[in-house]
């Protein structure tokens, strides 16, 4: 395995097995947004081998041309970078290919295997495998099964010239017991170092960013307690509604979607103690221990720490929106929420008695991403008569857009008298480093190539984290709320989030 980037400073690239890897769901609109974009990206940056390919795999009657020519409209449409460099695209789209078959028939992956190994023959991958699968989590251990009775997944134990792993979307489960059963059925089939639970955040710069910003800077490790902390928000917040995925919304909702995986892992990484090194397993092992300090919540968390809404309509960027219930395929009487915002606590020495505030949802005024952390108030001996002018000093941490960091510290505004004004010292990787940072799928896929399973989910992640929040899906089940939608699109959600922490004497940052 390579070494991990962090541990050589200054690392641009390194090696990768020549390997193919192969999209299941290959006409979604991961693959043409993310997925494909993010490959091109790597191609187009000399970090993928020379001996690659990617095979798309799904249902509809495509040629390799006509698949070719979707994805560059989508390249020049999505990447990061554009328009497409036709130099790269003359060599790179030579390296792509469509594979037509159901995802539940034994034949289809026969063809798949006969087709792989041509291209194993013809490019030189030499039977190294990344299966992605972009598909419904229904299709999952279906996919599993099939791709382990073809041979296509080779036993991590007794196989070493070769290696195959297995890119896994979320949701993993949808509670404690269905993740449980998942792992199981995929045990059946492949090991669990084979498996990579992608969560698409941990690739984003400014999360990697985390632990170097910690660990690498004495002065904010320092203060990283709660003897100098007061609080932590953390704010996933989009503007979009939940567009054409309906279907999914319904059944999942935003607890499950956003807040059991994405800032559940931006939690653990702004909590974690200091790991041993930076191997993958260290680094899992500490992201584990927060999870399970988390306090369960209790009766009285779900009445008074815990909101959850749903959008109305409203106008958001000028436009009139519709609400929730009008969207596609959303029963037009649905409790499923779209916000939520809660309050929990990390019972260790480190975070003893400070809150952890966590919101997000959707249609809100703006798309913002940021983890905040407000530091206590200092004491008022010195400045009392400026005191409602003497604001805490504030960390922020901008995962998108922008990504960056901001420090508010208060400053005496000059002139005779002394009047205190916060001022930022303000970080942004775009304007510093000159580019804009690399997407987080481009990052990710080539950990997976490299076998880097750092920024993926363990399964021990994943169980703590639902461990938490079934108590609470289940209590929901049983008391639907009384009045969705109950905000307007294009707010910052209900009210009674702004109640939650106005309880603690505390607000919401402003974004």
């Amino acid at each position: 395995m390579a070494p991990h980037p962090l541990e050589e400073p200054g690392i641009s690239s390194r090696f990768v097995d020549p390997c193919i890897l192969v999209i299941f769901g290959a006409t979604g609109d991961l693959t043409a947004r993310k997925l494909l974009p993010a490959i091109y990206n790597l191609a187009r940056e000399g970090q993928l081998p020379s001996q690659f390919a990617v095979v798309g795999f799904a249902r509809r009657d495509k040629t390799h041309e006509q698949f070719r020519q979707e994805m560059k409209e989508a390249i020049n449409k999505f990447s990061r970078v554009k328009p497409v460099d036709e130099t790269v695209w003359k060599n790179f789209e030579q390296q792509i290919f469509y594979h037509k078959s159901e995802f539940h028939e034994p034949s289809g992956y026969q063809a798949l295997q006969t087709f792989l190994a041509e291209l194993d023959s013809r490019i030189g991958t030499r039977g190294n495998r990344v299966y992605y699968l972009s598909t419904q989590p229904s299709f999952f251990t279906t996919i599993a099964e099939q791709l382990h009775k073809a041979g296509l997944i080779y036993d991590a134990r007794s196989v070493k010239d070769k290696w195959s792993r297995v890119i896994i979307e979320k949701p993993f489960g949808h509670d404690l017991d269905s993740a449980h059963a998942l792992q199981d059925e995929l045990l059946k089939f492949m090991a669990e170092r084979q498996i990579y639970r992608i969560d698409h955040y941990l690739g984003k710069e400014t999360v990697q960013n985390l632990m170097v910003f910690r660990f690498a800077n004495s002065l904010f490790e320092s203060l990283w307690n709660n003897r100098y902390i007061d609080h932590v928000q953390i704010t996933v917040g989009e503007e979009i509604g939940i567009g054409t995925r309906g279907a999914f919304w319904e059944e999942a909702g935003l607890l499950r979607d956003i807040v059991q995986n994405h800032m559940m892992q931006l939690l653990s990484l702004v909590a974690m103690e200091p790991p041993i090194n930076l191997s993958a397993k260290e680094i899992r092992d500490e992201k584990v221990k927060v999870l399970q300090a988390i306090r369960p919540f209790t009766e009285e968390d779900f009445k008074t720490s815990i909101v959850r809404g749903q959008y109305g309509k409203g106008f958001v960027n000028g436009e009139q929106v519709k609400s929730y219930r009008e969207e596609a395929n959303v029963n037009p009487n649905s409790n499923v929420e779209t916000f939520v915002a809660l309050r929990l606590f990390i019972d260790n020495w480190r975070w003893d008695g400070v809150p952890f505030y966590l919101r997000s949802g959707k249609r809100l005024p703006k798309r913002a991403s940021e983890i905040a952390i407000q530091f206590k108030h200092p004491p008022a001996v010195l400045f009392q008569q400026n005191q409602h002018q003497n604001e805490p000093n504030v960390l922020a941490i901008r995962i998108q857009p922008d990504e960056g960091t901001s420090l508010k510290i208060n400053c005496k505004v000059p002139g005779p008298a002394n009047p205190i004004q916060p001022v930022k010292m303000d970080f942004r990787y775009g304007s510093y480093f000159g580019t804009s940072p690399p997407e987080a799928y481009e990052r990710l896929i080539l950990d997976c190539m490299s076998g880097d399973s750092t920024l993926f989910a363990r399964e021990d992640e994943v169980f703590s984290s639902w461990n938490l929040f079934t108590p609470l899906l289940n209590n929901w089940a049983k008391t639907p709320p009384g009045k969705f939608p109950n905000y307007a699109s294009g707010t910052w959600g209900p009210e009674e989030a702004e109640a939650m922490i106005a309880r603690d004497g505390r607000k919401w940052r402003l974004l």
